[in-house]
């Protein structure tokens, strides 16, 4: 009996077990299908990220998935930063046990699913920083549990919700660097325990809710880069939890309250800038007493400054420029407080009608200062010899003021100068040699002021120096030779002084020299030679000197000259015949002693681009002109007879080489039409055949609509071809440009046999005529949905008000693609392909943001060949490629080769993480430097201050989890090993250069480090 009875007790037992092991068989199968559907959706995954979603072991011990212990049901999903690409699957809503979905830093696109708001236990939810469109999905208001919702970073679009009382239990939503547009809704105030709020760089109009100061425990609010106009509720000044609170670039009004300082106890940053703010200064920001930063740039907010801010110990960034502060005759005296603040780095104060002495305690403010702006004021006095005490200081901007004294001798002991502005002063005395201690100065400005004496030699021994101003003083003497030691200088500006002497000849040693002034000085003798070897030039002013002689035929060398003035001189001889080939914006050389014919053709056939007036013995020209005609010259008048023979001889045999020379010019342009045609460069089935009225219809007539941009040989169209199907971007040759025929070839010839995923696929082109009978040349390319790196770095003003950004991980994925891009060109096409002009413009990106290098009009095969379109490419002269952008060694003369290219992709790479271009005058001007430099000097402990502050602040708006969010240091690190590719790419000497290939390798390291994700 007792052994029946144990039998029914273990046989029970094994039902039960069987049964609940059926069961959550059942339910595993729900989740395991749902899995298998996400993996299909992906269609590529470089990481392996997905390499275990196999048969092979159970699904809860996949990469990225998390099971509850008891029902081996998915709970978590955390697959970020992974680089995969592809569409989120609806079946996600299947995995109805799921409390947390990390997919941020990835490559999804397409609309997020509705059937995520199936997930009803969901607490975590971090989308951000894909390529996610539509609108926000309605039904995850069916989500009551979540407390996190993380979205940034996308190009989602539409109004925000409007259900926020649907997630009570919601702490952290971040909506930030997307396309949202109408207002914010009211009802977001319904969430008792919002900490995080980040709706910034959107579009959203209209004004800020009051109802947002319901949020008592609200610890960072971000509203910046919008279009929000009306008044900044008061309301929100009393959430004493606020820590960060940015409003910044928007079209706010109203006033901060007067005891703001006080009511927000915690806040450590405040930014404000660039509204219409207005009021006073409060006294109260003294009791903000854990402050930070303070931005309120640009506003309307008024003085007098307060002279307690020295009771703000922590104070870094205080920034008051741009606003009407000065009232009374000695608005400078709180910089007399400032002195406590002995973590200040960053002093704005321009343009602020500032009124006042220099205050002599201006020395002693703290020694970690590293950039002082002051200029656009009315500030009088000295500069005082302890400024030595600033050892730190990096830029220093007292400009556009009314200082007076002299430049005192201890400005060089400023080591870490790297820009100095003391324009528009009545500063006198001599420039003193100390200056040449500055071993790191990449620009001095200095012009408009009373400066007399000569040029120290020693200042000529900063070979860092790339920005020299100093026109307008009563500087003379000869220029010294010296002046060749500038190597790097790329604007050099002396005129309205009183220099004598000649141009020294040295001066052909600037070779990346892009602006020359030496106008209105006294400079004699003949224009130098050596001139014509800086190729760079688009700049030059020479008028009012007594340069005499010809114009040096040496300057046939300056193809990318804009402007040109040897106005008011002593210049004789012809007007050399190579200008008529030059695309200047004007020429001027008039007042001159210039004789002989002008010319009508190219630049001289326009008016308005070139003068020639007070030249008294010049004839010919375009009837504008109103000149002379020039005299026929004819052979003496003394008649002769000739014997018959003679005759026949002198007419027949001039005959018989006309006629052989018209049959070679003929034979020429048959067999000139037939390589233009590109039916012979582009055959095969692959390149279908499109005439002129097709892409007229695929373009809507070229119409304005469609216009995407100009490149340097034409227009490109967005166009639609007949089949309604295929989107296309179609280059439209200028064929007038010189060059543009030869682009259009080089195109053709190095398309036609390469394929790779970054490079940017040619469809076909065409050769043809216009209606009116016009050469008509167009390439049709692959459309890029996503435009160019250019677009994204440097917005234009249209997308200002929603500030596009590229992520970090989404800049590293872009240089990556086009280092592979560049390796197959140099080692794994048919031939090594020099590219010779990769820049920003030039790398376009598709809908999953993977980058295409285009344009490939300079690009040249490098293999000799008897071809003849490569042999035109190899033939041809001048600069190939775009100013900032060139390796130094083609401004010598030196061979192109694809270590050019790699001098090219490494200031690419430094561009897109710093976020500056390799010619933007801030670099320059404000004391950066440029980027090679500039970088190798911030390496390795200061890589985030030159980081583009874009991707620097990205972890606050990207939607991460907190304990998912890059740590600093995780940034830094990463940033620093890219910035480190970037200079050994750009080393100025092409043997110092690494390999393309050797850069991929080092990226893809750098690409590991930054997916190391915090524990």
């Amino acid at each position: 009996m007792t052994f029946s009875f144990l039998q029914f007790i273990i046989l029970s037992i094994l039902i039960l077990k069987t049964s609940t092991q059926v069961h959550a068989f059942r339910n595993n199968v729900t989740d395991h299908q749902a899995l298998l559907s996400f993996k299909a959706s992906i269609k590529d995954d470089p990481l392996g990220a997905l390499d275990s979603w196999n048969n092979s072991i159970h699904f809860c011990h996949w990469n990225g998935v998390t099971c509850s212990a008891r029902r081996e049901r998915v709970v978590s999903l955390n697959l970020s930063s992974q680089h995969l690409v592809g569409s989120l699957s609806p079946h996600i809503g299947n995995l109805s046990f799921i409390r947390l979905m990390d997919i941020h830093e990835n490559e999804f696109h397409g609309l997020i699913p509705d059937e995520i708001g199936r997930l009803f236990r969901l607490q975590h939810l971090a989308l951000g920083n894909n390529s996610f469109r539509g609108e926000f999905p309605a039904n995850l208001s069916h989500c009551v549990n979540i407390l996190r919702i993380g979205m940034s970073g996308n190009n989602l679009q539409g109004k925000l919700p409007v259900g926020f009382s649907s997630w009570p239990k919601l702490n952290e939503i971040r909506l930030g660097n997307n396309h949202f547009t109408g207002s914010i809704p009211p009802s977001i105030g319904n969430i008792t325990n919002l900490r995080y709020l980040g709706l910034g760089r959107n579009n959203l109009a209209g004004s800020i809710p009051s109802e947002i100061a319901h949020h008592t425990k609200l610890e960072i609010l971000i509203l910046q880069g919008n279009r929000l106009s009306g008044m900044v509720p008061v309301k929100l000044f009393n959430i004493s939890s606020l820590r960060v609170f940015s409003l910044a670039n928007n079209d706010l009004q109203g006033t901060l309250p007067p005891d703001w300082g006080s009511i927000l106890p915690n806040l450590e940053s405040f930014y404000a800038g660039v509204n219409r703010i207005s009021g006073q200064l409060s006294p109260s920001i003294a009791n903000a007493s854990s402050l930070v930063n303070f931005d309120v740039l640009g506003n309307s907010i008024t003085g007098p400054i307060q002279n307690n801010f020295g009771l703000l110990p922590n104070l870094q960034l205080l920034s008051l420029g741009q606003n009407p502060l000065g009232d009374n005759l000695d608005d400078l005296s709180f910089i007399n407080s400032l002195v406590n603040c002995t973590r200040l780095w960053i002093l704005t104060l321009h343009e602020s009608n500032l009124r006042g002495e220099l205050p002599s305690s201006i020395v002693n403010l703290s020694q970690t200062l590293e950039e002082l702006y002051m200029y656009g004021n009315h500030i009088y006095g000295r500069v005082p010899p302890e400024i030595r005490n600033l050892e730190n200081m990096i830029v220093l901007e007292l400009d556009d003021n009314r200082l007076t004294g002299s430049i005192p001798e201890s400005i060089g002991e400023l080591s870490q100068l790297n820009g100095m502005d003391l324009s528009g002063n009545n500063i006198s005395g001599v420039i003193p040699t100390s200056i040449g201690n500055l071993t790191q100065l990449i620009g001095l400005a200095v012009y408009d002021n009373m400066l007399e004496g000569s040029i120290p030699t020693r200042l000529f021994n900063i070979s860092t120096m790339e920005n020299v101003a100093l026109a307008n003083n009563r500087l003379g003497g000869e220029i010294p030779e010296q002046i060749g030691f500038w190597s790097r200088c790329l604007s050099l500006d002396l005129s309205q002084n009183l220099f004598t002497g000649v141009l020294p000849s040295r001066v052909g040693r600037l070779k990346q020299l892009v602006q020359l002034d030496v106008s209105y000085n006294k400079l004699t003798g003949g224009i130098p030679v050596t001139l014509g070897e800086c190729v760079m030039l688009e700049e030059l002013y020479m008028e009012a000197n007594l340069f005499q002689g010809k114009i040096p035929s040496s300057f046939k060398a300056l193809k990318n000259l804009a402007v040109l003035d040897l106005s008011t001189n002593n210049l004789s001889g012809d007007i050399p015949r190579f200008f008529d080939n030059f695309h200047m914006i004007f020429l001027n050389l008039s007042h001159n002693k210039l004789g002989g014919e002008v010319s009508r053709k190219g630049l001289f056939s326009n008016a308005s681009a070139f003068s020639v007036v007070g030249n008294l013995e010049l004839c010919g020209g375009i009837q504008a002109l109103q000149f002379p005609a020039c005299p026929v010259k004819v052979l003496g008048s003394r008649k002769k007879t000739f014997p018959l023979r003679m005759i026949l001889l002198i007419v027949l045999v001039p005959l018989g080489v006309l006629l052989a020379c018209l049959a070679f010019i003929c034979l020429r342009r048959r067999n000139s039409k037939k390589l233009d045609d590109p039916a012979l460069v582009l055959r095969g089935d692959q390149f279908p055949k499109l005439s002129y009225q097709d892409l007229r219809l695929a373009t809507n007539e070229f119409s304005v609509d469609n216009f995407l941009g100009q490149g340097r040989y034409g227009s490109v169209y967005k166009g639609v071809l007949e089949s309604g199907e295929d989107i296309v971007a179609v280059k439209v040759l200028n064929i007038e440009v010189r060059g543009a025929n030869k682009s259009f070839l080089a195109e053709c010839e190095t398309l036609r046999n390469i394929r790779h995923r970054n490079l940017l696929k040619i469809i076909t082109a065409c050769s043809s005529t216009d209606f009116k009978g016009n050469d008509f040349k167009a390439l049709v390319f692959e459309f890029m949905t996503n435009g160019s790196v250019d677009d994204w770095l440097h917005p234009t003003p249209s997308y200002q008000g929603n500030e596009r950004n590229l992520n970090l991980l989404r800049r590293l994925s872009i240089v990556i693609d086009v280092a592979l891009g560049v390796d197959y060109l140099h080692h794994h096409s048919h031939a090594s392909i020099i590219h010779s002009d990769l820049k920003p413009s030039n790398i376009l990106l598709d809908e999953d943001f993977i980058a295409h290098i285009g344009d490939f009009g300079l690009a040249r095969i490098s293999f000799a060949t008897t071809n003849e379109i490569n042999q035109t490419q190899m033939s041809s002269t001048g600069i190939r490629g775009t100013i900032g952008y060139v390796p130094p060694e083609y401004g010598m003369g030196g061979e192109i080769s694809i270590k050019g290219d790699v001098y090219s992709y490494g200031i690419l790479l430094l561009e897109i993480f710093s976020g500056k271009r390799p010619t933007e005058r801030s670099i320059f001007i404000d004391g950066d430097s440029n980027l090679h430099d500039y970088v190798r000097r911030a390496l390795p402990h200061s890589v985030m201050d030159i980081a583009d502050p874009r991707i620097v602040l990205e972890p606050e708006e990207n939607g991460l989890t907190l304990n998912q969010s890059y740590s600093r240091s995780v940034m830094e690190v990463c940033l620093a090993s890219i910035f480190e590719v970037g200079i050994l790419c750009s080393a100025e000497e092409p043997q110092k250069r690494i390999d393309i290939s050797v850069a991929i390798k080092l990226l893809h390291a750098a690409r590991d480090k930054l997916l190391q994700r915090r524990p």
